[in-house]
């Protein structure tokens, strides 16, 4: 007769729980999103965002060699510029805000971490949509194939500027096969594409569109994916890794953990999610008020992300956490 076997629960220790985890968190596997803004002279507050600020170039260079320090994997400038117009125009000049600050960042900090770029129009439209409008149609219509050649030569300036990787948040079909067929051409093979693969029209945005003063009015469902779709996403991230892309983003991280699975049980490149400004501050506000543990729920929360299949994780957390792992 075979005996029972009984499950036995190992002792929990500390040391024993170290040893035993399934899933960890490491500062390199961090991403730290800044803003970088045109025409202030000192950081400024943003107020749906507790301790995040939008920088001067000057104290923007404090901040990334803070963030090497600490040994997260990269940075992720987001640039705010003071004026605005129907194309963009200062997201691919040289002397804009955004390529202003990727060549002090990366002079300052380049050989420490990944350099990254969000490359996207709506930071600089004065309609606050990622891509350019069709002139004679409803406003919220994007002109997909001209927003394609703004994207390329914002590709252009960013790699130009020092830009290591390029994030394409814009969700524009066929933006990667654009974007890397102009690097090549210029001979920049060697700058990475980041494809924000399956960014959903979310709710979760809001405090994002404050820090980068967007000029947006109504909303980006035309472009951005469904949230009631999981399926949709695994197909978006398969289309853009087909056009070359290096890495594929999920984006939000919260909401969408079963998207997140789903992408990186069938990806053969890296996979990464954002922990956005809604989830950021939802944990803020909770903890201000005295009701979840803050640290706790930090931490917990890219746990879960990473346990859902994220290889790194954008987080405006990234350099407190990883101070704290370290």
């Amino acid at each position: 007769m075979t005996p029972t076997v009984r499950p036995r629960r190992l002792r929990s220790t500390p040391a024993m729980r170290r040893l035993v985890a399934e899933t960890r968190l490491h500062p390199s596997e961090l991403i730290l999103p800044v803003f970088v803004r045109e025409g202030i002279d000192e950081p400024k507050e943003i107020g749906s965002m507790p301790g995040v600020r939008q920088h001067t170039i000057e104290s923007l260079r404090r901040v990334v060699v803070g963030a090497a320090e600490a040994g997260v994997g990269g940075v992720m400038l987001f640039g705010v510029p003071a004026m605005r117009d129907a194309q963009g125009s200062s997201a691919d000049d040289p002397d804009g805000i955004l390529n202003a600050a990727t060549r002090v960042v990366a002079a300052e900090v380049g050989d420490a971490l990944v350099v990254q770029t969000d490359l996207c129009l709506d930071e600089f439209t004065d309609h606050g949509h990622c891509g350019v409008l069709r002139e004679t149609a409803d406003t919220d219509e994007v002109d997909n194939d001209a927003t394609l050649e703004r994207y390329r030569s914002m590709a252009l300036a960013q790699a130009e500027a020092g830009s290591a990787l390029l994030g394409l948040s814009g969700m524009m079909d066929g933006q990667v096969a654009a974007v890397r067929e102009a690097l090549d051409a210029a001979g920049r093979t060697g700058t990475a594409i980041l494809a924000y693969s399956a960014k959903y029209a979310s709710a979760f945005y809001g405090p994002f569109r404050e820090a980068v003063d967007s000029q947006l009015s109504g909303d980006r469902r035309s472009y951005q994916q469904d949230p009631a779709n999981r399926r949709e996403g695994v197909r978006e991230a398969e289309l853009d890794i087909a056009e070359g892309a290096d890495i594929i983003m999920v984006k939000p991280a919260m909401s969408y953990l079963d998207v997140l699975s789903d992408v990186s049980g069938v990806s053969p490149v890296p996979v990464w999610a954002y922990q956005v400004s809604g989830e950021a501050a939802m944990i803020e506000a909770a903890a201000a008020n005295g009701w979840i543990d803050r640290r706790g729920a930090i931490q917990e929360s890219l746990l879960g992300i990473k346990r859902a299949g994220a290889d790194a994780v954008l987080s405006y957390f990234a350099v407190e956490v990883a101070e704290w792992i370290r």
